[in-house]
């Protein structure tokens, strides 16, 4: 009888934790975004959905109101809210088998934010520049939902793993988009309404992995890639290729001694001298692929030591490693993020300090780049880094190694991969329009970019259901080596190309062709970028009477042998920004050779020549991936898009 209990016993215990596991599951469940804090739509019908039970019914209650449904047969459910006015906070309640309640709800303008690096670079990263805006940034009612990095090549998600609203406080602003941060401050205090962020964004990323499949069918090759990336073996076989690589590389010997050359042990032994800031392909290291350790001794003044420090060292290329004394300081893995390093207190000593640093370059150029910050910094007290260091090779990688190559596979890259992930699981939720800052990735490719970004908007506003909401997008700055002469430009081809999808409706651009800085991928002026998205958008999605651009080219005429050129958004007047006449122009003839032209602003149109150039058939304007002077601008300070017509 004992026996016939105890299996008794067991088989209720078993029937009582499959009942407890059904009705878990039976439990209704929000997406991630749907939670406290979040910011709703104003204005407009709220989708708030969920999964449950099959048939389970569900009621709400947000905002006086009440609202009853029932989930399908697979449990999906889906409530639409009637349009309120901007407001809150609010608490809504969610009841079925269990109930949930949010709290602490606001209705404002929701903004999806994305595109690559310039969209991702959190405040954080700009905090030299901006500490005063960091320290005073107090709204509550400007909130951001980050979204980590995600992909999924098998097709759309529709939940995200993570992710919580987070208001602008000195605390968590730090980690707020710096572009998105400042439109929605601009946003914020001209119309005093709370703005929800939701920021999908991903450095590197090209704009094919932000489509949907279907908003890629026009493009056969890409369609092609999304079919095969189904393929988990296709895939895989990439990953087991790549894993392959390391197989060819020699251990470090900075690393792999008895003493580690970071040690101040370490007795240094045929070290060579070598400027920083500076490439060393530059200073007699030949095509040179691998890792090369750099050290100095400085002095550190009483005053100094042992307070807590910072340590600029520019920009590296690819990754490095800093070491203060024998101890680990810093780590970047890639070359774009300055290179901004707290120096812990106790670590800094009266007198002789060694520093080292370890740099890793995976191909092209390695070294510290050019017309950047480096220098050890404590309290009032900075010590110039600039100058003659000692170096030694470490590490010299294979010339077979496959790094980036044709053999690597990034999934981030491949098209529809991020969209799957990061936006299919948020096309339900009410928003108010796009933000766009992406390009980078895609230059060299701006005939196919110039389809693309069309099929993108029009993908993106079929997937959310609303109506050609507005879509805004910041045209590239100016990056790379001046050019002294006209030339042809691969970033002003991907500039052209975003430009052409101003003819698609209700889109806006912001150019800032003036922001960008010639040795930096990520520019640190990112609030003009914020200012100029924010007054497109009063302009364009709030009905503001503001000059929401600057000049954009829209017609020319041949007179005699000179070009006129008519502009769109000239504001107040066409102007230069530095009382000079217009600079960056270039002309041509049939010949296509192009020579610097005259220009002169008058009746608020550009007359562009050359005496070269008798019978003018194209001009361009900050033609260029990195104009030296493109100083047209509107009264109102904001500049011209570059152009080029008759081609």
């Amino acid at each position: 009888m004992k026996k016939l209990s105890t299996i008794a016993a067991g088989t209720l215990a078993i029937i009582l934790f499959i009942a407890h596991g059904l009705s878990a599951s039976a439990q209704i469940r929000l997406p991630r975004l749907v939670r406290d804090s979040m910011v709703l739509q104003r204005d407009a019908y709220i989708n708030v959905w969920g999964w449950a039970s099959g048939r389970e019914r569900i009621s709400l209650q947000f905002n006086g109101h009440s609202y009853r449904t029932t989930a399908d047969s697979k449990g999906n459910w889906l409530i639409r809210l009637a349009p309120a006015r901007a407001g809150g906070p609010y608490t809504m309640n969610i009841s079925g088998r269990n109930k949930i309640t949010l709290h602490d709800i606001l209705v404002g303008d929701v903004w999806l934010c994305s595109g690559q690096s310039n969209m991702v670079h959190q405040m954080k990263l700009h905090s030299v520049r901006y500490q005063d805006e960091i320290d005073r940034a107090n709204y509550p009612e400007i909130r951001q939902f980050w979204i980590p990095t995600l992909t999924d090549l098998r097709g759309p998600r529709n939940d995200l793993p993570e992710g919580t609203w987070r208001s602008a406080n000195p605390v968590d602003v730090l980690e707020f988009s710096a572009v998105a941060y400042f439109f929605a401050k601009d946003i914020h205090e001209r119309y005093h309404i709370p703005i929800g962020l939701i920021n999908a964004s991903v450095g590197g990323s090209p704009i094919e992995a932000w489509t949907s499949e279907e908003g890629l069918e026009a493009f056969p090759d890409l369609e092609k890639a999304v079919q095969r990336n189904k393929d988990t073996s296709y895939v895989n076989s990439f990953r087991h290729s790549n894993a392959g690589d390391h197989m060819f590389r020699d251990k470090d010997k900075g690393l792999s001694g008895p003493i580690p050359w970071y040690d101040p042990d370490y007795v240094p032994k045929g070290w060579r001298q070598i400027a920083i800031p500076g490439y060393w392909e530059d200073q007699g290291i030949k095509d040179l692929d691998g890792s090369v350790w750099y050290r100095k001794e400085i002095d550190v003044p009483a005053s100094m030591a042992g307070r807590p420090a910072k340590v600029f060292l520019g920009r590296i290329v690819d990754e490095d490693f800093l070491y203060i004394n024998g101890r680990l300081v810093g780590n970047t893995t890639y070359m774009y993020p300055q290179r901004r390093y707290a120096v812990p207190a106790g670590l800094l000593k009266p007198g002789k300090n060694l520093i080292v640093v370890r740099v890793i370059n995976h191909f092209g150029k390695g070294g510290f780049v050019p017309d950047k910050p480096y220098s050890l910094i404590a309290g009032d007290d900075t010590i110039d880094l600039k100058g003659y260091w000692q170096y030694k090779v470490g590490e010299v990688f294979a010339s077979h190694r496959s790094f980036g190559g044709a053999g690597s596979f990034t999934a981030q890259n491949q098209p529809a991969a991020l969209y799957n992930a990061m936006l299919a699981p948020l096309t339900v939720y009410t928003i108010k329009g796009f933000l766009w800052y992406q390009g980078e990735a895609n230059t060299g490719r701006a005939a196919e970019y110039a389809r693309l970004q069309p099929a993108m908007i029009a993908d993106w506003r079929s997937k959310w259901k609303e109506g050609d909401i507005p879509f805004l997008f910041v045209q590239l700055p100016g990056f790379g080596d001046y050019s002294y002469l006209p030339s042809e430009s691969a970033w002003a081809g991907l500039r052209e190309a975003q430009a052409k999808s101003l003819s698609v409706p209700n889109t806006a651009m912001a150019a800032a062709i003036d922001l960008g800085e010639w040795n930096d991928l990520h520019p640190d002026r990112k609030k003009e970028v914020g200012d100029r998205l924010a007054l497109a958008a009063c302009k364009m999605a709030y009905g503001g009477n503001v000059v929401g651009s600057g000049p954009i080219c829209r017609s020319f005429t041949t007179e005699e042998h000179k070009i006129i050129l008519r502009f769109d958004d000239t504001g107040s007047g066409l102007v230069t920004n530095d009382g000079e006449d217009p600079q960056e122009f270039a002309i041509a003839g049939a010949d296509k050779r192009f020579v610097w032209a005259n220009a002169r602003i008058e009746d608020g149109k550009v007359i562009v020549w050359s005496d070269e150039v008798k019978d003018p058939k194209y001009v361009r304007y900050a033609w260029a991936d990195d104009p030296v002077n493109p100083n047209l601008y509107n009264k109102e300070g904001l500049p011209a898009a570059p152009f080029r017509i008759g081609e």
